[in-house]
């Protein structure tokens, strides 16, 4: 999909993903994976920030190639202490030093990338050695009638919103040069809690 249009659908997105905020039922799998971030944080599709709950003191890089969702994003951002600096840029070709960040942070991004195996080994690159790379992404389940749905609906899913819905994260993380240090599937093994590190 080319990327302007996947900018658009993802904006016009914005308001829903910040109305889902709080009765978000992805909640208990967000603290589960994200209560470990530390440090200069970077988190790559920020959204409208979800995960600011869970961050206590760190110092938080946000990516996003929405404008929409990144206005979302600075505003919830000042009901937290943390101190946040955002980025509109795809982050897919947005740079950063080498062992930059503490702790990588990803939820729900793996969907839309055009090669989210490049982008793993970014993230490999951008932490500290002794860093963290959290992740909660959805992807292809483990109840055989579920991943034959997923397949058939997936050329409309990315029509519609942009994502894809079949990925294998798991062997997506295993293709990459992360290391994985836990994975925990949830919902049909629909959803992917991710502990990785450099």
């Amino acid at each position: 999909m080319e990327r302007k249009s996947l900018v658009k659908k993802f904006d016009k997105q914005a308001n829903k993903s910040h109305k889902r905020q709080k009765n978000n039922s992805a909640y208990q799998f967000r603290d589960r994976v994200f209560q470990d971030v530390e440090g200069k944080v970077l988190e790559v599709g920020v959204g409208s920030g979800l995960n600011f709950p869970f961050y206590k003191d760190v110092e938080l890089t946000g990516v996003d190639f929405s404008s929409e969702m990144l206005k979302i994003a600075r505003n919830v951002a000042k009901e937290y202490p943390f101190k946040a600096t955002f980025i509109q840029e795809d982050v897919e070709s947005v740079k950063f030093n080498e062992n930059t960040f503490d702790t990588i942070v990803s939820s729900g991004t793996l969907c839309a990338y055009q090669d989210p195996v490049i982008v793993l080994n970014n993230f490999q690159k951008w932490c500290k050695p002794e860093g963290k790379i959290l992740m909660m992404e959805h992807g292809i389940s483990t109840n055989k009638q579920i991943a034959w749905l997923q397949k058939i609906l997936d050329p409309l899913a990315l029509k519609l919103v942009g994502c894809h819905q079949n990925r294998n994260i798991s062997e997506i993380v295993k293709r990459s040069s992360l290391k994985l240090i836990r994975e925990e599937r949830y919902m049909a093994g629909y959803l992917y809690l991710i502990w990785a590190k450099p």
